[in-house]
C-alpha cells in the first residue's frame, strides 16, 4: 500500500446492531424520506405558478430556493454536530413537523414575504431530519453502509421526482390553496418517525450512550492536513454535482416551455423524468460503492456526466429528455460514495458529516439556483445551460483524494 492508502474502518463497533441490516428501520426511513422530499419539491414545482401570480422575475425564483435551501445548509452541521455528542432520537418527528408548519403557510401566503417564510420553515425541518435519520439508517445498516444510505437516499430522490408530477396534476388544477392536502403526507411521516425514534433510543449503542456527556474520543485515520484536503476536494465536487443539478430542478421547465414551447404540464413530465432517474442512480451507486469502492463511483459519477451535459444546450426536445436522464443517472450515484467515503475520513462523527454534507447540498444548490437566476434573467434561460455544461469537469479534482479503501 502506498502512503496515500489506509484501511476503511467504520467509526465504532457499537454503531452496528448485528450482522444483518434492519430493513423495516430502513425502509421506513425511505418512505418518510420520500414523503419529506416529495413535499419539499413542491416549493420548486410550483414555481411557474408563483411566478405568473406574484409576477415574480428569474432572480426573485432564485432567492425562494435559496430561502429553502439557506436555512437548511446552516443548520444541518450544527444539528449533526450536537446530536454526535447528545442524540435526540425524537427530534425527528418534530422536524417534520416544522416542515408541515412550512407548507401550511404556503398552501396560505398570499405576498411574496411569506412565501420566503414558508420555505426556510421548509428548510429548519429538512435541517433536523436528514443528519438525523441519516445517522439511524447507519445504525440499521448491518455494515453495508452504501446500500443503506441508497435505500435512504432513494426514497428522497423518489419523493423529488413525485413532487413536481403532483404539482403538474393536483397544484397546477386547483391552484395554490391546494398544497395543504399535501400536510397528511407530512403527519404519515411523523407517526413513521415517531416508531424509528423508539427504535433509535433503545439502540444498542444508545444504552451505552447513556450517561456519558460527550461521545468517546475518535480519531482521524488520515493526517489533519490530508484530511482538510480531501474534504476540500469533497466539497468542490458536490458544488460540481448540486449546481448543476439545481439547474435542472429549478429551471428546467422554463428552459422546456421557452425553448420548444411545451405546456407547463409538459414540461413538469420532462422534469419528472429527470427527477426520476435521479432516484434510480442514487439507489444503484451505493451498492456498486460498496463492491468496487467510493473513489471510482465518485470518479464515474461527476466526470462521467460531461459530454452529456455538453450536449444537452444543443439537443432536439427528444435527445433533450433522453441527455437529462442520462445526466441524472450518472450524477445521482455520486453523493452515497462521497458521504461514506467522508465518514471514513472522520470516523465517529456520523451525524456531523451527515449534517455537513447534506448542509453543503442543499446550500451550495441554493446558492446555485440564486446565482443561475440572475444570470437568466441577464442572458437568457438556454445560455445557463451552456455555462453548466463545463461544471463536470470538476470531477478531474478526484485525482486528489487518498485511497481510503482497500479493494
Amino acid at each position: 500500500m502506498s502512503e496515500n492508502t489506509i484501511v476503511a474502518t467504520q467509526p465504532s463497533a457499537h454503531s452496528v446492531a448485528s450482522a444483518n441490516a434492519n430493513f423495516a428501520i430502513l425502509v421506513s426511513l425511505s418512505i418518510c424520506h420520500l414523503l419529506n422530499d416529495m413535499n419539499q419539491s413542491l416549493l420548486s414545482a410550483i414555481y411557474p405558478i408563483l411566478k405568473d401570480s406574484y409576477h415574480l422575475d428569474f432572480g426573485q425564483i432564485g432567492l425562494i430556493t435559496l430561502a429553502f435551501q439557506f436555512t437548511a445548509s446552516l443548520l444541518q452541521p450544527v444539528v449533526g454536530m450536537v446530536t454526535d455528542r447528545r442524540p435526540l432520537p425524537f427530534s425527528l418527528p418534530l422536524g417534520m413537523g416544522c416542515s408541515l408548519a412550512g407548507l401550511l403557510l404556503l398552501s396560505v401566503a398570499s405576498s411574496y414575504p411569506v412565501i420566503l417564510l414558508a420555505a426556510a420553515l421548509v428548510g429548519i425541518g429538512s435541517s433536523v431530519f436528514h443528519p438525523e435519520a441519516a445517522r439511524v439508517a447507519h445504525m440499521a445498516s448491518g455494515g453495508r453502509y452504501g446500500l443503506a444510505q441508497s435505500l435512504f437516499q432513494v426514497g428522497g430522490s423518489t419523493g423529488s421526482a413525485i413532487g413536481p408530477l403532483l404539482a403538474a396534476f393536483v397544484v397546477v388544477a386547483r391552484g395554490q390553496a391546494s398544497i395543504a392536502w399535501f400536510s397528511l403526507a407530512a403527519l404519515l411521516a411523523i407517526v413513521l418517525l415517531i416508531n424509528v425514534s423508539v427504535w433509535y433510543s433503545r439502540h444498542p449503542s444508545m444504552v451505552e450512550r447513556r450517561g456519558r456527556r460527550q461521545a468517546p474520543p475518535t480519531r482521524a485515520a488520515l493526517p489533519r492536513a490530508k484530511v482538510l484536503v480531501a474534504i476540500a476536494v469533497l466539497v468542490a465536487l458536490l458544488f460540481s454535482k448540486n449546481v448543476y443539478t439545481a439547474s435542472l430542478s429549478s429551471y428546467y421547465t422554463f428552459y422546456l416551455i421557452q425553448k420548444f414551447h411545451l405546456s407547463v404540464q409538459a414540461a413538469q413530465i420532462h422534469l419528472f423524468l429527470f427527477l426520476g432517474a435521479v432516484a434510480v442512480g442514487t439507489l444503484v451507486g451505493g451498492p456498486i460503492g460498496d463492491r468496487f469502492g467510493r473513489k471510482p463511483v465518485i470518479w464515474f459519477s461527476i466526470l462521467g456526466a460531461f459530454p452529456f451535459a455538453l450536449m444537452l444546450p444543443y439537443a432536439t426536445l427528444f435527445w433533450t429528455g433522453v441527455l437529462s436522464v442520462l445526466i441524472g443517472l450518472t450524477l445521482a450515484s455520486a453523493f452515497s460514495a462521497i458521504l461514506i467515503y467522508a465518514q471514513y475520513l472522520l470516523p465517529g462523527r456520523v451525524g456531523l458529516v451527515a449534517g455537513m454534507f447534506y448542509g453543503f447540498s442543499f446550500g451550495l444548490a441554493g446558492l446555485g439556483a440564486a446565482a443561475l437566476g440572475l444570470i437568466a434573467d441577464v442572458t437568457g434561460i438556454e445560455t445557463v445551460y451552456r455555462v453548466c455544461s463545463f461544471l463536470p469537469l470538476i470531477g478531474l479534482l478526484t485525482v486528489f483524494l487518498p485511497n481510503v479503501e482497500r479493494r
